[in-house]
């Protein structure tokens, strides 16, 4: 059997699926892992970018901190003696935080180990999540219902006599920190002291990116060439002003912008960067373009022939074109996502068909729907909104953010300054989504949605969820030395998440609450966290041969080798939750 494999690599890990300041997720979703030279190999009589020159800032960049956890209910503990007491100690001290072993003793408070990562291209600005954890050794028991102060987040190495050195700071962090809603405290109680703080880093700088000529080709003239090449593809307007995004800088290295197209998929565009060719008559461009359509015409080599037309720009699309009619749905979706990012309303429709019926290429066909803020586009993704599959439908809501968060279709509102609250309008299944990643994020799949009573729900350490009479919810919190508080609402999801808000529940206080009524099993509605389209899958080219619409199993993909950082150990990969 031949297959083809389209797998994800976490070059942070991007989307969208999305933002999402607004929606943003895609920068770890829509990468491949296919080695660069397959990739770019071309017409033998055509030098291309990637001929001459590799990337640089491609690899993440872990940043980390040693942080303060306050507002915990006695969970908290003094830390030992130790070089992250002291850490903290110096940063408390630095803050003007008066008495700070004081408040280092308090069971309120907890040290804890912060890391983040830092995707490639990332900007200044940019948010990302932290993972938060207590060191070994504590006596802290909980960190749930915790906020983590403001902490600055550096490079960090441990040095060979055991003492850890702090580099730049790169990004500021802080907020309500998530512990894993679906933990079963008693049967693994170190679940309870470790989360995270879904968007609590933001960056104070960009990240380079760019290019290095290798050591055979290194001259000013090459340097020129490649910015000349790269720059007659890829433009950006700066106050008005054209301006290309190559700028060599020396005879080894030319640096890039990112183009905005490609802002959520970082790897797609240095792939299509080093895909363009240096120089090129236009005979020998019509003699690549027949030869490029052939190739796009075969399965095995479709994907390679789409990303170097891409890189042709408009010259690619007539070619293109004729992709998307072709009866094999690898040719025709590798054909539209390279129309889609060269913003070609003609994409929407194979795209969309796609995600619908091949989840090997789902999330890719999400991502690239998200590029055209277009009326046949956004028709489709309101479609997909209103399906059976959760990825699907929540990839459809993502991708529509990315497009538009003002769109009535998906937009939503701050609940409390604290997380993004959706409640949509579709005609599909009731269904809720959480998210424990990226950005703190409620989305109900149709409106009027209720719990079933009798029910007793706990929203954090602080606030208590309880129906009373038939349709009636009380909604109270008990904290010591304040007065108690309490709403009667009705018993729709919509009523008591907002009034948990308006007690002062925090994100992770909903997302608890609403696990548990899953757990419970007084949620009538499907119940999803995280239901994004995976890659990692594997597409069976001889099932869809027999059946369009069959032809998708799931495959382990391999992740590329990852540099190991001293303080790593520190930190455990959260699990995930319930999807298709």
């Amino acid at each position: 059997m031949r297959s083809g494999s389209m797998r994800l690599v976490c070059g942070i890990v991007v989307f969208a699926l999305s933002a999402l300041a607004g929606c943003s997720w895609w920068e770890s979703m829509t990468v491949r892992s296919q080695s660069p030279d397959d990739l770019e190999k071309t017409h033998p009589s055509v030098r291309t970018v990637g001929d001459l020159a590799v990337p640089f800032g491609l690899h993440p960049l872990q940043v980390e901190s040693v942080g303060l956890v306050t507002g915990l209910r006695g969970t908290g503990s003094d830390p030992q003696p130790s070089i992250e007491r002291q850490m903290l100690l110096s940063e408390m001290q630095t803050r003007n935080v008066q008495s700070p072993n004081t408040v280092l003793a308090s069971p309120n408070t907890a040290l804890v180990l912060v890391r983040g990562v830092l995707r490639p291209g990332i900007q200044k600005g940019d948010r990302f999540d932290l993972e938060v954890r207590v060191p070994n050794r504590s006596e802290t028991t909980s960190l749930r219902s915790g906020w983590l102060m403001q902490s600055d987040l550096k490079e960090m190495a441990l040095l060979s006599d055991n003492r850890l050195h702090s580099g730049h700071t790169w990004g500021r962090g802080e907020g309500a920190i998530m512990v894993d809603p679906s933990a079963d405290d008693r049967a693994d109680p170190v679940l309870r002291t470790r989360g995270r703080v879904l968007g609590g880093g933001v960056a104070l700088k960009s990240r380079p990116l760019g290019l290095v000529l290798k050591p055979e080709a290194q001259s000013v003239l090459n340097s020129a060439l490649i910015e000349s090449a790269v720059n007659k593809r890829f433009h950006v307007f700066y106050k008005g002003t054209k301006k290309g995004v190559a700028k060599a800088q020396t005879d080894q290295r030319i640096e890039l912008q990112v183009h905005p197209r490609y802002a959520k998929n970082i790897d797609r565009y240095v792939q299509v960067v080093r895909a363009i060719a240096l120089r090129e008559s236009e005979a020998g461009r019509q003699e690549r373009l027949r030869m490029l359509e052939r190739q796009l015409a075969d399965s095995i080599t479709s994907y390679r022939s789409a990303l170097q037309l891409e890189a042709m720009g408009h010259q690619g699309v007539e070619v293109l074109l004729k992709g998307i009619e072709s009866s094999d749905p690898e040719v025709r979706f590798y054909s539209a996502e390279a129309l889609a990012y060269l913003d070609r309303s003609e994409a929407a429709e194979p795209l969309a068909r796609a995600a619908r019926e091949q989840p090997a290429f789902r999330v890719f066909a999400l991502a690239a729907l998200s590029l055209l803020n277009d009326l046949a586009s956004e028709e489709e993704l309101v479609a997909l909104l209103n399906g059976d599959s959760a990825e699907t439908r929540y990839g459809a809501f993502r991708a529509l953010c990315e497009m538009n968060r003002n769109n009535p279709a998906v937009m939503g509102e701050q609940l409390g300054d604290q997380f993004s609250y959706h409640v949509l309008n579709t005609q599909g299944p009731a269904m809720i989504h959480v998210t424990r990643g990226r950005r703190p994020e409620v989305v109900l799949f149709g409106p009027n949605q209720r719990f079933n009573t009798p029910f007793v729900l706990e929203a954090g350490n602080r606030i208590m969820v309880k129906s009373e009479a038939p349709g009636r919810v009380a909604v109270s919190r008990f904290v010591v030395g304040e007065l108690d508080q309490r709403r009667l609402v009705s018993d729709q999801v919509d009523d008591v998440i907002r009034a948990i808000v308006e007690l002062g529940g925090t994100y992770p206080d909903v997302v608890q609450a609403l696990q548990e009524a899953h757990q419970k099993g007084v949620l009538s509605s499907r119940f999803a966290i995280d239901a994004l389209p995976e890659a990692g899958r594997t597409y069976d080219r001889v099932a869809s041969a027999s059946s369009e619409n069959a032809g998708s199993r799931n495959s382990k993909s391999e992740d590329s080798p990852k540099r190991m950082h001293p303080l790593k150990a520190f930190f455990a990969k959260m699990g995930r939750g319930e999807s298709d």
